[in-house]
């Protein structure tokens, strides 16, 4: 008979997505008496927010998207596990994720779940198809594909209606991303390009930032939202508001405006920023716990960022619907932390046999908000004031580069921009014809990946306990 005795498991937590949610959590634990597993159905971290930067040319892919296992290398109590998660089992406390034809069971005592959003087409997700979104890498390499396709088709055509349909470009959505993206376009265009073609002149190129709404960045009021069209509009870009999207396909798309008549435009080259969705792992747990969910799927969650009746159990980020936070990377940021400080306090009370402490309410600390236009140009709303133009530029300026993990990324960045704003310089232009092509494929990839998910009879499925 052995005189040893079997050392006690430790808690087990487990994060779902390695967004800004998934990774401030799973780094606030690292001193914690648990072991944490990451599970993510991509390998990187990535900064959302300066997507459209890698669509435009500014940035590559690699410096805002760093490698989870690498940002993670020295924290001993995290692994990292590639899987697209399926299922969530709450009464058996178990999460089902599949990567590359293996399903992999793995078991939680505590769980943070922070998903993130993908894009929304409000029921027309064909859409997609012509009209690609920007929640990805993928879908910013395409954009870029896209983009500057767009010139190179145009320089060797000699069709008047075909030239026209190929430089003009329509962003729909007048929301922060969409801005940016209308912006850089027209600095693509009116300033990057100028003198790169031969026969076509860049400069004609017509931009045009469409949306429902009856304003530009509704969440930062209408002054600020003022000052953004009118310095777009300087820039070369036609808002149109009021706005409503009812069509799209190969060559151009369809509107109504705001007094019902329908229009026209044009357009090879469109981009999707009008809107977001849950992960649809929200409706799930929304089901098994009986809480609510919003249209875009956002499951209503307790104060302390719980699903109800199941304290162990946290959602974060743009999953979540409390006190109608806004979907920004500061919500997620500080949630994911708040929800890994109260798992840290849970476990460290058991080890000394204490009772669970009672748990103070999240309490969201507003940052502010920011949004680029142009070069030198932002806007940003910052505890009640307002600020535009160059001042709001440095300001956001420097909250990115805070923000961006990892040293060499932040100075490769700050090179980027450097080359950029100062110069008419961008480091990556470059295209491939697996980008270019890349959104005929979606439909026999999103086939094979069901057959993958399903066909559990051909997989290799590990309990991970």
């Amino acid at each position: 008979m052995s005189t040893q005795q079997s050392q006690p498991r430790r808690h087990r937590v487990v994060v779902i997505g390695s967004g800004f949610g998934g990774l401030f959590a799973t780094k606030t634990l690292r001193r914690a008496d648990v072991d944490v597993t990451v599970i993510d159905r991509t390998t990187h971290h990535l900064f959302q927010p300066l997507l459209y930067q890698v669509a435009t040319g500014i940035l590559s892919e690699g410096e805002i998207a760093a490698s989870t296992r690498m940002i993670l290398k020295g924290q001993r109590n995290a692994a990292v596990r590639a899987g697209n998660v399926t299922s969530i089992d709450l009464s058996a406390q178990t999460v089902t994720s599949v990567h590359l034809g293996r399903t992999t069971v793995t078991e939680y005592d505590s769980l943070i779940v922070s998903a993130g959003a993908q894009q929304s087409y409000f029921g027309n997700d064909h859409f997609a198809e012509h009209a690609p979104g920007m929640k990805t890498i993928d879908d910013a390499l395409e954009l870029r594909g896209r983009i500057l396709g767009a010139f190179e088709q145009a320089e060797v055509c000699e069709d008047p209606d075909e030239w026209g349909r190929l430089l003009t470009f329509v962003v729909v959505g007048a929301g922060p991303t969409g801005v940016e993206m209308a912006g850089q376009i027209a600095e693509l265009a009116h300033r990057t390009l100028v003198g790169a073609f031969t026969n076509i002149d860049p400069r004609n190129a017509r931009i045009v930032l469409l949306d429902a709404a009856s304003a530009v960045l509704p969440p930062f009021g209408d002054n600020l939202g003022s000052r953004a069209a009118e310095t777009l509009e300087r820039l070369g870009v036609e808002v149109l508001l009021g706005a409503s999207v009812t069509d799209v396909d190969a060559t151009g798309l369809t509107y109504r405006d705001s007094e019902g008549a329908r229009h026209r435009i044009e357009s090879v080259c469109k981009v999707w920023s009008a809107g977001v969705a849950a992960s649809p792992l929200g409706r799930q747990l929304a089901e098994q716990c009986g809480a609510s969910a919003d249209r875009a799927g956002r499951i209503a969650v307790e104060g302390d960022l719980t699903l109800p009746g199941h304290p162990n159990v946290f959602v974060v980020g743009d999953m979540m619907s409390l006190d109608r936070l806004p979907g920004v990377a500061q919500v997620a940021m500080q949630g994911g932390r708040y929800a890994a400080r109260q798992i840290a306090a849970d476990v460290a009370a058991a080890a000394k046999n204490r009772p669970t402490p009672e748990r103070t309410q999240f309490e969201y600390r507003d940052m502010g908000s920011m949004a680029t236009i142009s070069r030198f140009n932002a806007v940003a709303s910052v505890g009640g004031m307002e600020v535009s133009g160059f001042i709001a530029w440095v300001m956001w300026l420097a909250v990115h580069v805070v923000y961006i993990v990892g040293f060499r990324s932040r100075i490769a960045t700050l090179l980027s921009w450097t080359w950029t704003f100062l110069g008419s310089w961008r480091g990556q232009m470059t295209v491939t014809e697996q980008q270019t092509i890349a959104r005929n494929a979606l439909g026999e990839l999103h086939q094979l990946r069901v057959l993958d998910e399903a066909d559990d009879s051909d997989g290799v499925v590990a309990r991970v306990s």
